[in-house]
């Protein structure tokens, strides 16, 4: 092993489970790149995603096989959760791309990760926890998201029904979370507060994956239509409120440090945006692309402050690993 990769791979493998956000950040970006027709931006976002998503797995996948006792603990953790959010995240907009045996790859590979990982970290639910015990909402949603994408692409009206379970599920999993949520993180989180609005917003989109999913199927009858709507309107709305409040509270209570909870930032940002545009699609209200545009290079513009944050935390830990590295070297019998 050259000297230059060491401290490269002994960095990667400190990320923190919570890491995944990143992915999820700049795959949601992808997609509401593509939405609005910036085609050849998403597709950069999205070979950014992939390549992070494959090094997080390559990460999950050794510390699994050879590092055991690490990989239960870290897998208790809310940020645990991010491994399934983003794998859906990825498979949506491979979907959207028209790679459908990807992308139900992505939603099995998903699906079989999700109750085990979500089982470990709901046992280690506390009282007055940060932004991330949102995240058991948003991989649950994340399914229902993929499996209507997939299920409109593909004119499958079993995997939309199915799709309907962890849509449900996620909501009631947003309200359990909500109790445990610690309201004074709106002041002092470090970045992960704002998946409590976040988790909101990929709840309204997969409402208006959902409602897409109609087209050209006979799904839901005109009162399970309109409950659907209704609900997915009103995830809207609860979601713009919190992007409201929580874009105040960074005003108030600045946090201008990056950290690497900052890309659960970036994530609902990315998705209030996307869901605001696919909401306005799947309800015929065209007036909301406007703000969804808005909102998008708000989250574009996020990603690209924290995306620099990154780099420039990446190369000060490169440089003290490298170090120590060298100090070790150095003192080594020869």
């Amino acid at each position: 092993m050259s000297s230059g990769t060491y401290p490269l791979r002994a960095w990667w493998a400190q990320r923190p489970p919570a890491a995944g956000a990143a992915v999820m950040a700049t795959g949601i970006v992808s997609v509401g790149l593509h939405l609005t027709g910036h085609e050849f931006l998403s597709r950069v976002a999205l070979v950014l995603a992939c390549a992070a998503w494959l090094g997080l797995a390559v990460n999950f996948v050794s510390l699994l096989l050879l590092h055991r006792a690490t990989w239960i603990t870290q897998a208790g953790t809310p940020g645990a959760l991010t491994a399934v959010a983003a794998t859906t995240v990825l498979g949506t907009r491979f979907s959207l791309l028209g790679r459908q045996p990807l992308a139900e790859a992505l939603l099995a590979l998903a699906a079989v990760l999700w109750p085990a990982l979500l089982l470990l970290v709901v046992r280690h639910w506390e009282r007055r926890m940060p932004g991330a015990v949102f995240l058991g909402c948003v991989a649950t949603e994340g399914l229902a998201v993929l499996g209507a994408t997939l299920a409109a692409a593909t004119s499958t009206a079993w995997l939309a029904h199915a799709a309907l379970v962890p849509f449900w599920l996620g909501l009631a999993l947003y309200l359990i979370a909500l109790f445990r949520f610690d309201p004074r993180q709106v002041a002092h989180g470090a970045g992960d507060h704002w998946v409590a609005g976040g988790a909101l917003a990929i709840s309204a989109l997969a409402g208006s994956k959902l409602l897409a999913a109609e087209t050209g199927m006979y799904l839901w009858n005109a009162d399970d239509h309109d409950v659907l709507r209704d609900v997915t309107v009103t995830l809207l709305v609860l979601d713009l409120v919190w992007y409201a409040v929580l874009l105040v509270a960074e005003f108030g209570w600045p946090r201008t440090r990056y950290d690497v909870r900052r890309w659960s930032t970036v994530f609902p940002l990315g998705m209030t945006a996307a869901a605001t545009l696919s909401v306005a699609a799947a309800v015929d209200v065209p007036w909301l692309d406007g703000p969804g545009q808005v909102l998008l290079w708000v989250a574009v513009a996020a990603w690209l402050a924290v995306a620099a944050g990154a780099v420039v935390s990446a190369r000060a830990a490169l440089r003290s690993t490298g170090a120590d590295a060298s100090k070790v070297r150095s003192t080594a019998p020869r």
